[in-house]
C-alpha cells in the first residue's frame, strides 16, 4: 500500500510544472522553518557551530535555503521514477572536470572509489552513468537497505533504472571488491553520522564520527579517490561535479582528506553551504548522556587530524555550561571535577556560570573558558537567560539542586540538561538526572558529585592537588583567622576563644579574614589588641585579593565556611573548627595539610555546639601541624 501511494504520488509530482512544484518547495519549506521549532533551532546551531562569528541573518537565511532545498530534493527522489529520459538529461549535465576524469578512466580503467555527499538534488547522483559519456566503467553504489521489503525493492528499482548497480551493505561488499579489482569505480556516501563503526575525526572544529569506508577501499585496492556531488544551478538543474583528492595512501589519511575538502567546499561556496543537509544532527555520536563527559569510539583520528591541520590541541566547540554552586566552599569542591572534565572532554568549551563575585577567582582556573555572571535578581533574571538562546549550548550542567537552576538551563535552550535527583525531588526540567539515592551522612558532598560526573561519563582520575600546586606555605606569614559564617551563625567560634588563643600566642602575627558582615566579629576579636599583632582585613578585599593574601599565610585557622574551602584548595594549612556541621560530608577535600577539629563528645557527623570547643584544642592541631612551638 505504501509503494502504490508513493508511485502515485510521484508520478503527480513529475506532471506538475516545474514552476508550481518550485512554489511548492519554497512554500513548504519555509512552513518547516517556521512551525518546526526543534528542526529550526537544530539547523541554526548547526551552522553556528561550524561558522562562529557570522551575523545572525547570515545564518537565518542560508537555514532557510537549507529547509527549502530539503523540500525540492524530496520531491525530485518522488518523481524520479516517473522522469522520462528526455527529461533526465535536461535536469543534469556533467562539469567539465567531470567529464576530463571519465575519459580517463575510458582511455585507461583504474579502480576508482567515489564519495558521494548528502546535498541537495542528491536522488540525481544515481542518474550517473545515464548522462555519463561514452565508455563509463561499471559503476556499483553501496546502500543501506530499508527494513520495509517492499520499499526497499521500488527505491533499488528506482535507483538501478539508469545504470548503476546498488550494493547492499548487509551483503554487498564482496561485489564492490569484484568491481574495483575489474578496475570499476564503487560509491560510497561520506557520513560523518557513522555511529559505533565510525572514527572520532573533527569537522568543523566538532568531534564527529565520520565512515572510513571510502578510505579503507581506495587503499585495499591503490583506488583513485574523488567526491562527487551534484551542483545545484537551479530549480530542479543540477552539474555534477567530481574531484580527484589527494592522501597518502592510507585509509586514514583519505578519511581525513575528505573531511578537510568537505570543509573547505561548505566555507568557500554558499551555494553548496546551502544544499548541505544542515538539519541533520552529524556530531550526535558523542551525545549520549551516560558518556557525555568524555570522548570514546573504537577508532580515534583526532591526534591524527590535528596534526594534519597544524593543531596543537583539539579545538573547543562543544559548548558546556556548568551552573557553579552558590556558595564559596561549594565551588572550591565542584572546581576538581572541572579540571577532570577538561582532560576528559578536551574538545569542551567550559563557561560557568555563578555570582559575579566569583569572576576573579574563577579568572585564574585554565581548565574554564569563560565565566558568566548570574543576572541581578527580578524581573528580568530569566529573560536574561533566554536571550542566551541565540548561543546554542549544547549541555548544561547544574550543581544546584534547585528548580532555578534548571529553568535556567532549559530557558538557555540548552538540549541536554543534567543534575542530581534525590528520592521525593523531581526534577522535570532536566533531560538527564543521576539518581543520587537517599541522604547518607557519612558520604562527602564531593564523592556524590564525582559520582554524578562518572554518571555522564568522565573518564580518568579526579586530582585533589591544589588548585596552585608547588607553591610553599609562607614559613614566615601570619597565621590566617577566619571567625565569621555568611549563611549559618551556628558555626561561629566564639569571640573569647578566639582572643584567648590569640593571647595564647603572643609571638604570632594574624590576619583576620572575612566579608563586610564579619567586620563587628572581626572588631570584636581584635579590639585592645595592637595593629602589629592582629591585622583586621574583614570587608576590605575582594576574592581575588582574599586569595591572595591567603597565599601569603603560614597557616588558616577558620570556621567551617569558603574561605576554609579555599585555603585549602591553594595548598595553605589548614584546621577546621567544626561543631554544629559535618565534617564527613562538608570538609575540606584538598590534598593539602588540614586538620578538622571537633569540640570534645561530637559525634563524627557533626551536632554539637562550636562553644565547646576550647582554645587549648586549637592549640594541639596546631602543634601537629608544627606551626607552633611544642
Amino acid at each position: 500500500m505504501l509503494v502504490r501511494l508513493l508511485s502515485a504520488l510521484g508520478w503527480l509530482v513529475a506532471r506538475t510544472p516545474e514552476r508550481v512544484l518550485a512554489g511548492l518547495a519554497w512554500g513548504l519549506g519555509e512552513a518547516a522553518y517556521a512551525l518546526l521549532p526543534r528542526r529550526r533551532r537544530l539547523l541554526r546551531s548547526n551552522l553556528d557551530h561550524a561558522f562562529p562569528g557570522r551575523p545572525r541573518s547570515w545564518y537565518a537565511r542560508m537555514a532557510r535555503r537549507s529547509s527549502r532545498r530539503v523540500v525540492e530534493t524530496l520531491l525530485l527522489s518522488l518523481a524520479t521514477p516517473h522522469l522520462p529520459e528526455r527529461r533526465v538529461r535536461r535536469i543534469a549535465t556533467l562539469a567539465p572536470e567531470t567529464e576530463r576524469i571519465f575519459a580517463g578512466l575510458a582511455a585507461q580503467p583504474r579502480p576508482t572509489v567515489i564519495a558521494t555527499l548528502h546535498l541537495a538534488l542528491w536522488e540525481a547522483q544515481t542518474w550517473l552513468k545515464f548522462v555519463g559519456p561514452a565508455g563509463v566503467p561499471e559503476i556499483g553504489v553501496i546502500y543501506r537497505p530499508l527494513d520495509h521489503a517492499d520499499l526497499d525493492a521500488y527505491v533499488r528499482a528506482t535507483r538501478e533504472r539508469f545504470g548503476l548497480r546498488l550494493l547492499s551493505r548487509r551483503d554487498g561488499f564482496a561485489r564492490a571488491r569484484e568491481i574495483l579489482r575489474a578496475r570499476g569505480a564503487v560509491g560510497i556516501l561520506f557520513d560523518q553520522n557513522a555511529g559505533e563503526r565510525g572514527c572520532l575525526t573533527l569537522l568543523f572544529g566538532r568531534v564527529c564520527s565520520t565512515t572510513e569506508l571510502p578510505g579503507l577501499l581506495a587503499a585495499s585496492f591503490g583506488a583513485q579517490l574523488c567526491t562527487f556531488w551534484p551542483r545545484r544551478t537551479g530549480f530542479w538543474r543540477a552539474r555534477f561535479e567530481m574531484e580527484v583528492i589527494a592522501h597518502d595512501g592510507t585509509p586514514a589519511g583519505a578519511t581525513l582528506a575528505l573531511n578537510r575538502w568537505l570543509e573547505a567546499r561548505l566555507a568557500e561556496d554558499e551555494n553548496a553551504c546551502a544544499c548541505w543537509l544542515w538539519g541533520h544532527d552529524r556530531w550526535r555520536h558523542q551525545d549520549v548522556p551516560t558518556r557525555r563527559f568524555r570522548l570514546e569510539s573504537r577508532r580515534d583520528l583526532l591526534a591524527q587530524d590535528c596534526s594534519a591541520r597544524g593543531l596543537s590541541a583539539l579545538p573547543r566547540r562543544t559548548r558546556f555550561w556548568i551552573r557553579l554552586p552558590n556558595w564559596l566552599g561549594d565551588v572550591m569542591m565542584a572546581a576538581p571535577l572541572l579540571r577532570a572534565l577538561r582532560r576528559s572532554r578536551p574538545d569542551a568549551e567550559i563557561t560557568v556560570f555563578g555570582r559575579a563575585g566569583f569572576a576573579p577567582l574563577v579568572a585564574a582556573w585554565d581548565f574554564v573558558d569563560a565565566f558568566e555572571p548570574l543576572p541581578a535578581r527580578g524581573a528580568r533574571y530569566f529573560a536574561a537567560f533566554l536571550r542566551l538562546r541565540s548561543r546554542y549550548p549544547d549541555v548544561w550542567f547544574a550543581f544546584t539542586n534547585s528548580f532555578r537552576g534548571d529553568l535556567e538551563g532549559f530557558l538557555a535552550g540548552a538540549p541536554q540538561r543534567f543534575g542530581q535527583a534525590r528520592p521525593g525531588r523531581p526534577r522535570p526540567l532536566l533531560t538527564d538526572a543521576y539518581p543520587a539515592g537517599p541522604f547518607a551522612p557519612g558520604r562527602h558532598q564531593f564523592d556524590e558529585w564525582e559520582a554524578c560526573f562518572r554518571h555522564f561519563g568522565l573518564s580518568g582520575t579526579v586530582s585533589r592537588l591544589p588548585l596552585a600546586p608547588g607553591t610553599p606555605a609562607a614559613p614566615d606569614g601570619p597565621i590566617g583567622l577566619i571567625p565569621g559564617s555568611e549563611n549559618n551563625p551556628e558555626k561561629r567560634w566564639p569571640v573569647a576563644h578566639w582572643r584567648e588563643l590569640i593571647a595564647r600566642l603572643p609571638a604570632e602575627r594574624f590576619v583576620l579574614f572575612g566579608t563586610a558582615a564579619d567586620q563587628p566579629i572581626a572588631a570584636a576579636i581584635a579590639a585592645g589588641l595592637p595593629a602589629s599583632a592582629v591585622t583586621d582585613l574583614s570587608g576590605k578585599t575582594d576574592l581575588a585579593e582574599y586569595a591572595g593574601r591567603l597565599r601569603g599565610c603560614r597557616c588558616l585557622i577558620g570556621n567551617d565556611t569558603g574561605g576554609l574551602h579555599l585555603a585549602n584548595a591553594l595548598g595553605v594549612p589548614v584546621i577546621g573548627l567544626f561543631g554544629p556541621t559535618n565534617p564527613l560530608r562538608t570538609g575540606p577535600v584538598y590534598a593539602a595539610p588540614r586538620l578538622l577539629v571537633q569540640p570534645p563528645g561530637c559525634p563524627p557527623t557533626g551536632g554539637a555546639p562550636l562553644g565547646a570547643l576550647a582554645p587549648e584544642c586549637v592549640l594541639t592541631a596546631l602543634r601537629a601541624l608544627g606551626e607552633t612551638p611544642a
